[in-house]
């Protein structure tokens, strides 16, 4: 609540709207108006109210507040000896923005018709009302220029983040299934940034006719310092499989090239393998990757890996590689933990468990559908669409023996 005082004890000469005035005259025009002690947060005008009052801050802050946000970058500051309100309780037309103290204040509230009537004549006050004005109209035109600048910096950024998300989305295989002239394997994959570009990955491609190599991986932060990270891991997978077999020798070199010149500091997990669908002999190897998933013989269980060091922390790291054989019909599911670390809104997470649980239950549909079906579990867990980190998930079914057909 709000103190009121005779505004006697108060310097006259300090404040800009008296200054190089009579001082007695003034004072006799004061005679009629309230001091007020006023906490922060009081609203002095409010935007479509009626006014009848001129008021003038002697100490603390007020502001006049452009929008509902409340933002500091959004207010207009009155300073101290300065006038507000004289507008609207002049013309009669409601107030037009927020005038409110945001700390502890001293505000002196006039009646309009003493202001007009008799402040105004007082010689002067006139010239000191007019100058004021205009160094407030030149501080707000200024202010106006800022936000619209901000505005359209903004406008450029997120046309810029839109290109960017567009490019990124380019150089991952989004075509599902991924090879669909083969009959001797299924792939799938997506990515779903959490924001408008992420540092999940995936690939897959042949190197030769019956060998495949896919990867999926996670680089460390989000925004476009990762995703430029992701894009320079891309590039390097795709020409290091052509010419390097070894999956174990492949992360060593990726780890070698992404640790040079490394001054983000950002790092990579990845799970890589080489699958010979003639055979299928499945060779592979691990940066510190989730172990993905694998649907044989009824069950779902993560498969052994190598524990492997991260991708771009370690010059000269080594890198273990295990191998196993992938049979007919037998699924491989890779994800990144933005899968299973999706939280509900208590905080649990979705699990490793819990995604073992979903697949199960999509054995016999196509592989799209299966991953979709993961997908929507987690938005039933956590009650939203929205995500908390990138979700990306890579799946592989090996389908027969035979040669693909030309």
């Amino acid at each position: 609540m709000s103190e009121k005082n005779s505004p006697a004890d108060i310097d006259l000469g300090s404040l800009p709207l008296f200054r190089n005035a009579d001082e007695p005259s003034i004072r006799d025009a004061l005679v009629g108006c309230e001091l007020l002690h006023l906490p922060a947060n009081t609203p002095l005008l409010r935007p479509g109210e009626s006014n009848h009052n001129v008021y003038i801050p002697v100490d603390g802050r007020v502001v006049v507040q452009l929008n509902a946000s409340g933002e500091a970058d959004s207010a207009i500051p009155i300073r101290l000896g300065e006038c507000v309100g004289e507008m609207s309780a002049v013309d009669g037309k409601p107030v037009s923005a927020l005038v409110i103290t945001q700390e502890p204040s001293r505000v002196l509230r006039l009646p309009h018709d003493i202001f007009w009537g008799e402040l105004m004549t007082v010689p002067g006050v006139a010239a000191n009302v007019m100058s004021l004005l205009s160094e407030r109209l030149r501080r707000s035109t200024e202010q106006a220029l800022k936000a619209q600048s901000e505005r359209l910096e903004l406008q450029h950024l997120r046309k810029e983040l839109d290109f960017a998300r567009q490019l990124q989305t380019s150089m991952l295989p989004l075509q599902r299934p991924l090879f669909p002239e083969r009959n001797d394997v299924s792939v799938c994959g997506f990515m779903e940034p959490a924001f408008s570009v992420g540092g999940d990955l995936f690939d897959a491609f042949f190197v030769n006719e019956r060998e495949l190599f896919f990867c999926i991986g996670d680089v460390s932060g989000h925004g476009i310092a990762s995703a430029m990270f992701m894009a320079r891991a891309i590039g390097l997978l795709r020409i290091l499989a052509m010419t390097e077999r070894q999956p174990d020798a492949l992360l060593a070199q990726l780890n070698h090239r992404l640790c040079a010149n490394n001054e983000t500091n950002l790092f990579l997990t990845i799970f890589c393998g080489f699958l010979d669908l003639g055979s299928g002999r499945l060779v592979y190897s691990n940066g510190g990757h989730c172990p993905p998933l694998l649907d044989r013989a009824g069950r779902i269980e993560p498969i052994e890996v190598p524990k492997g060091p991260l991708i771009g922390v370690l010059p000269g790291a080594r890198f273990g590689s295990f191998e196993c054989q992938l049979g007919t019909g037998e699924i491989l599911y890779l994800y990144t933990d933005g899968v299973t670390e999706s939280q509900d809104p208590k905080g649990e997470e979705f699990t490793e468990h819990r995604c073992m649980e979903v697949l199960s239950r999509q054995r016999d549909v196509p592989l799209e559908q299966a991953l979709h079906a993961v997908r929507e579990a987690v938005v039933q867990f956590t009650h939203s669409k929205a995500l908390e980190d990138d979700f990306t998930m890579l799946a592989l079914r090996r389908q027969s023996d035979a040669p693909a057909t030309a």
